[in-house]
């Protein structure tokens, strides 16, 4: 099933490179910026690491891979939106 746009999704990191990380959503590639992550903002909480498990929003679906975001802002944000808020 295509992921959509601000829709939420537990995904498992696939791959980390310097600039972001590599995910599997259910069977899709997608990916995680760096910036995007908890720990660029929070030196406390871990880099990814291959394996690890996130809860996500999807930010923009059309792009190749879709773009992912593990931020708490960025999925409060788009619960406001699904309501409608």
């Amino acid at each position: 099933m295509p992921l959509t746009t601000d829709q939420e999704i537990t995904v498992t990191i696939t791959a980390v490179a310097p600039y972001g990380s590599e995910a599997d959503a259910n069977g899709t590639p997608a990916f995680i910026d760096l910036a995007k992550h908890p720990s660029w903002r929070n030196p406390d909480v871990p880099a990814p690491r291959v394996g690890d498990r996130l809860h996500t929003v999807v930010l923009d679906a059309s792009r190749t891979p879709p773009r992912l975001s593990a931020l708490q802002e960025d999925i409060e944000i788009s619960r406001a939106l699904r309501s409608g808020g």
